[in-house]
């Protein structure tokens, strides 16, 4: 009797950010977009019209646009439902010998849950006081090597020569540069893919295109390697892009100015924010994120995000080893930063 349980996969679960759901709320707590994505949206809502049919399993429109965006060949870019999906696809193709991934100790924590589901042997590698990735420790044998740039939580950015000298120490494994934060600093390591032939780049539409309700990301890498992906994809399920996403994540690409636009407001707020959070006792490495990691002088991390949350105001808080004195907040608008920064004010000063 009941024998079916001893047969259930047991995994510790990736918890995401929370999702309120009450009104009136300044939500700085998973790293989306303060503002609205490209009116091209409106524009193509009227191409939708085959919800009746099963969508294109190729996604052509989309991984065209994908690539001439970018300057590839179709057949060096694929897609999936977010970022997410398309490192789940990654892990699952790539990283299937005995000996252990790596990554770092302080990362984006999906990367463990991957790896318990998959059943994937992993090491972490410990970022040094800074919260920066140590390149030495990414020489040893591994099955694979995978890290963000930006790093996440912490917002810290790796050089592309210290990204490129990793890469030059793991040539006979897959690297996955995961660069979900991109645009908001920094260079990307996508020309490495036409250099190294195991070099995987993934980027998202969720934080710097305003998209995260529509779940696309997208891996640029060199042809062999986009299609042992999609032979992993077709064969559990052939239609993960559904038609919305094709057509509308198709048309945001077409207006490159609003986009600039609105990066660089998260910009511009980023940097004046972090200037006003130190005046008030804050400290944090300088963020190549839309988000700071910030540590106060005095005051726990754990009262100001549970004071901040009654005040409606939501940013993450990571009750983790080495970081469960920090906040991960993200750069809402100019008028949300400054609610935050006056309610940080208050609330510091009383303690």
């Amino acid at each position: 009797m009941n024998s079916w349980r001893d047969n259930v996969r047991k995994v510790e679960p990736y918890t995401p950010g929370e999702q309120p759901k009450e009104e009136g709320v300044i939500k700085l707590n998973t790293n989306e977009n303060p503002y609205p994505p490209s009116d091209k949206i409106k524009e193509a809502m009227s191409e939708i019209k085959n919800l009746r049919k099963y969508p294109d399993p190729a996604a052509t429109k989309l991984v065209e646009a994908i690539a001439s965006y970018h300057g590839f060949d179709k057949e060096e870019v694929f897609v999936g439902v977010g970022s997410d999906d398309v490192l789940a696809v990654a892990f699952m193709t790539f990283f299937n010998g005995k000996k252990p991934i790596f990554f770092p100790d302080i990362t984006y924590s999906f990367y463990p849950v991957w790896a318990e589901l998959f059943g994937i042997p992993y090491e972490k590698k410990a970022v040094n006081d800074a919260f920066e990735i140590q390149k030495e420790d990414y020489y040893a044998e591994n099955g694979g090597v995978v890290f963000p740039n930006p790093n996440a939580p912490t917002g810290a950015f790796l050089s592309l020569e210290v990204v490129e000298d990793i890469i030059q120490h793991n040539q006979d494994v897959v690297v996955i540069v995961d660069e979900a934060y991109i645009d908001f600093g920094g260079d990307t390591a996508k020309e490495l893919t036409r250099k190294y032939d195991n070099v995987l780049v993934v980027q998202t539409y969720s934080k710097s295109r305003s998209l995260a309700g529509l779940r696309i990301g997208y891996a640029i890498g060199n042809k062999e390697l986009i299609k042992a992906m999609n032979d992993v994809k077709y064969s559990y399920n052939s239609y993960t892009m559904n038609e919305p996403s094709i057509v509308l994540g198709t048309a945001v690409l077409e207006d490159e100015e609003y986009f600039q636009e609105t990066r660089n407001k998260i910009i511009d707020t980023r940097e004046w924010f972090q200037i006003e959070m130190r005046k008030i006792g804050f400290s944090f490495a300088d963020s190549k994120a839309n988000f700071i990691f910030a540590t106060h002088e005095s005051v726990p991390a754990k009262e100001i995000f549970e004071a901040a949350k009654k005040a409606k105001i939501y940013v993450r808080y990571f009750d983790q080893p080495r970081i469960n004195n920090y906040l991960r907040i993200t750069i809402g608008t100019r008028d949300e930063m400054e609610t935050l920064l006056d309610f940080l004010k208050e609330f510091t000063a009383t303690k």
